[in-house]
């Protein structure tokens, strides 16, 4: 049985421990920039919405 420093140090020896962790990295930019992009397009339309119903 392998005890947890064993296991530890074959997952740093892998290369599917390298890929996982590049793959999260690209996905926590993507989720960053859509994150941005959404409350920066939110406060664009709240404004736009504001603009509008002023002059309802």
């Amino acid at each position: 049985m392998k005890t947890a420093l064993q296991k530890f140090k074959q997952f740093c020896k892998s290369e599917e421990g390298v890929t996982a962790i590049e793959y999260a990295l690209i996905a926590a930019l993507i989720a960053a920039a859509i994150i941005a992009g959404v409350s920066l397009l939110g406060k664009n339309v709240g404004t736009e919405f504001s603009s509008i119903a002023g002059v309802v």
